[in-house]
């Protein structure tokens, strides 16, 4: 795949080829043999049938009334190298000439494989090219006028489709005299440097109104409008020729030329006048089609069968530690994915020297570190336009956030239209770095969008950004809806008491569900699901994403890597069993996951350190107004809460140090039931509830609801 990305060349034709051997029979035939080196290894003709090999002879000796047939073919793909045996006849004074100036070292023509897989059976693979320009704005396919282009007839015959080009009227003859143009050429063949069909035109004359027939021992050279093709090979289908007529064997379009298929020339006997010229096409390797994803209706149906996608990921056979990328164009192409077609490195690790004292040492490390990342060819590919088909980026680990700028590069942009990974990342597991998330967001703002084949919990899990914030999480393809949409709940507390509040969670829950198709409130009403957020660890975490799941509600967490570390005093967690939704942080980016929970609206269980954290992150939200101003819930007893918010608001309103901020404690609202807390809920949604700069201040710094009030 490596070296197939590396080169120029189609996969369906080899280069030029020079003669190495020449035997002159007689004034109207030779016998040459050519030599063929630095074949791609990606040539069909290395594993396909010799019959559907062919030689095809330049155009430019062609329309002199040469013509040269292939009948021995050797090809050795090891040394990427191929000996033709080429019989040359000639049609016409001209090429009896120039028969006499082809010498050792000519060039004269290149293979073709006619792999039968890649012929064009659907007419509907051409027709929706039309009105299609590639990256330069060029059109992709057009016969004459790129604006009218009506006038391709394409049919079906024989499980193979057909063009019928319309011939102009009139020939094409030579000027006299030409024979002194014959030595140049035969000097000028012994390079690939000239550009010799367009000297060759120079000699030229149109005769409008001469007939298109046959005459012995002449060569008939034709005209249609030109016709422009990017996405195929084009091949002159000498079956469909009237009886008589005969092709010559420079009869292949290439897709890389801005005005090919204008000229054609045959031979023969007939006194039928030929009237269109009949063409068959073969793809190009998929990844240089110029298809478009929205094209690929059997690609993006198996990108939503999950079982596929991580079977695609089982097809590298590289060590687990190793990185390892494709890029899949064709359904086709990702259900038969092998070894073979990834891309697999062990880059070992980096340090680099900081950017500051070492700016240019930074960044010559850093362009090393990209071009050893297996995905590198593929982006590399897009840029230079070895790749032109849209497709996805199959990836074992999350491209490194150093490669964000070619990933959003104008060329790869267009080409990329998904990344679909397995792990988040080469060395800290399931976690991903700040440097991650910021590109994920980066992806989601371009239109990339990205996919996590997560193996933990057997789904596919795609990167959503949460609506007006500057973070996102994984979310079930089934559940983005609802994410986008989704007002959040979240459960703060200690992972190492589950208490018994799970039943009164539940009541909570079930009646929040029921409330919010009664209710209109921009944060809650009928069209906003509810999400349930805790950081998805064990206690009352566990206990919060139970509860979601039981009631069939949104089950978020915020997971952190609380792996044992040295020194650490942190119980490690394990992630919970009831978690869909899920964004993992590192140790070191803890605050920073703290304040991407982006919560409505809060709810505390007991807890420690942490807990007390995350209500002064949200308390503070409310005060600078980062946030709507929304109730938060307090859940048990009152008397715990007053040992841990009472003494430090007070101290706060003794000192002056909140002045004109006391309103804040009219936000917490410490309830003993479900019940309790629901009309809190309905109080706020119905408008009723007194919260705010406006509200009351509460000496206790949180409102306290009675037991048994309601």
């Amino acid at each position: 795949m490596q070296s197939y990305l590396a080169s120029g060349l189609y996969d369906l034709i080899s280069p030029d080829g020079y003669i190495t051997k020449y035997e002159k029979i007689n004034s109207t035939t030779a016998i040459a043999t050519i030599c063929i080196k630095n074949i791609s290894p990606a040539f069909k003709g290395f594993s396909i049938d010799i019959p559907q090999i062919s030689f095809n002879l330049k155009s430019t000796l062609a329309q002199l009334g040469l013509n040269g047939i292939g009948t021995e073919y050797l090809l050795n793909e090891k040394t990427r190298s191929a000996e033709v045996r080429i019989i040359l006849t000639t049609h016409s004074k001209l090429a009896e000439l120039l028969l006499d100036n082809l010498f050792i070292g000519s060039y004269i023509g290149k293979l073709f494989a006619a792999d039968d897989r890649r012929r064009v059976r659907n007419p509907d693979y051409l027709l929706r090219m039309f009105n299609r320009n590639d990256r330069f704005g060029r059109p992709l396919l057009y016969l004459g006028d790129p604006l009218n282009s009506d006038n391709l007839i394409l049919e079906k015959k024989e499980d193979s489709t057909i063009a019928f080009l319309t011939l102009l009227n009139g020939t094409l003859t030579y000027e006299t005299p030409t024979e002194g143009f014959i030595p140049t050429l035969g000097k000028a063949l012994q390079s690939t440097n000239f550009h010799l069909r367009t000297l060759l035109q120079l000699l030229q004359k149109w005769n409008p109104n001469s007939s298109k027939i046959l005459q012995d021992n002449e060569i008939l050279l034709v005209k249609t409008q030109p016709l422009h093709i990017r996405t195929v090979f084009g091949r002159v289908c000498q079956k469909l020729l009237p009886e008589g007529f005969h092709h010559t064997s420079a009869n292949i379009l290439e897709p890389d030329t801005k005005d090919s298929g204008d000229v054609y020339e045959l031979f023969g006997s007939s006194k039928t006048e030929l009237k269109t010229i009949p063409l068959e096409f073969f793809t190009l390797e998929p990844h240089r089609e110029h298809i478009f994803f929205s094209d690929r209706d059997q690609l993006q149906s198996r990108l939503e069968n999950k079982e596929a996608l991580f079977h695609a990921f089982e097809t590298t056979a590289a060590p687990s530690h190793h990185k390892a990328s494709t890029f899949v164009v064709k359904g086709e192409q990702l259900l038969q994915l092998q070894p073979k077609d990834w891309i697999t490195k062990d880059p070992g690790f980096y340090e680099f020297p900081g950017v500051i004292y070492h700016a240019e040492r930074q960044s010559f490390l850093v362009q090393k570190y990209i071009e050893q990342q297996p995905a590198y060819p593929f982006l590399r590919a897009m840029e230079t336009g070895l790749i032109t088909s849209q497709g996805v980026l199959f990836s074992r680990f999350l491209p490194s956030p150093l490669m964000k700028k070619i990933l959003l590069g104008e060329q790869v942009h267009n080409c990329l239209k998904g990344i679909y990974f397995e792990r988040p990342s080469h060395s800290s597991g399931d976690y991903f770095s700040n440097e991650d998330r910021a590109m994920l967001h980066d992806l989601a703002q371009f239109a990339i969008p990205v996919y996590w084949a997560d193996r933990k919990s057997n789904t596919i899990l795609q990167y959503v950004p949460k609506p007006r914030t500057d973070s996102g999480m994984f979310t079930p393809l089934s559940q983005v809806d609802d994410f986008l949409q989704a007002t959040s709940f979240g459960i703060y507390g200690s992972n190492l008491l589950s208490g018994n509040l799970e039943s009164e969670l539940l009541i909570l829950f079930n009646e929040l569900e029921k409330l919010r198709h009664t209710v209109d409130h921009p944060l809650f009403n009928k069209g906003t699901p509810i999400a349930v957020i805790t950081g998805g660890g064990p206690g009352v975490m566990e206990i919060g994403n139970k509860v979601a799941k039981t009631l069939n509600l949104l089950s978020c967490a915020n997971i952190v890597d609380f792996r044992n570390k040295e020194q650490s005093v942190v119980r490690e967690q394990e992630q919970n069993p009831y978690i869909d939704i899920k964004m993992t942080y590192r140790l070191d980016r803890l605050v920073e996951r703290q304040a991407e929970f982006y919560l409505d609206f809060p709810i505390f269980l007991k807890g420690g350190i942490g807990t007390d954290f995350e209500y002064s992150l949200e308390e503070v939200r409310r005060k600078v107004g980062s946030i709507s101003i929304t109730p938060i819930i307090l859940f048990g007893d009152p008397e715990y809460w007053k040992q841990k918010i009472t003494p430090r608001f007070q101290c706060n309103l003794a000192s002056g140090t909140i002045a004109g901020s006391e309103w804040v404690s009219n936000c917490f609202y410490c309830v003993q039931s479900a019940k309790q807390a629901l009309k809190i809920y309905t109080s706020f949604f119905t408008g009723n509830l007194k919260i705010g700069k406006n509200g009351p201040v509460y000496p206790d710094g949180f409102a306290y609801i009675k037991e048994g009030s309601a």
